[in-house]
């Protein structure tokens, strides 16, 4: 189950399923392929969490969204 809330200036992505196994960073190796969604969603996030449920789990994550392409965060001017 998704779901996507858009508020002040970020999105929030909440993604629940019923495995109750927690999401966790592979071991470093060069030669892996994969797996790695969790340390890129870490690297683009503002938040994350990590939430067990009667059933399963609920993985949410904060994203900043940007007002243009020189990466100025949205509702936020440079002085």
């Amino acid at each position: 189950m998704l779901d996507l809330q858009i508020s002040e200036g970020s999105v929030r992505v909440s993604v629940w399923d019923s495995d109750p196994a927690l999401p966790d960073i592979a071991a470093t190796d060069p030669q892996r392929v994969g797996r790695h969604g969790l340390e890129i969603t870490l690297a683009v996030s503002r938040a994350y969490e990590v939430r067990r449920e009667p059933v399963g789990k609920r993985v949410t994550a904060v994203i900043a969204l940007a007002d243009d392409p020189g990466g100025d965060i949205a509702g936020r001017t440079s002085p």
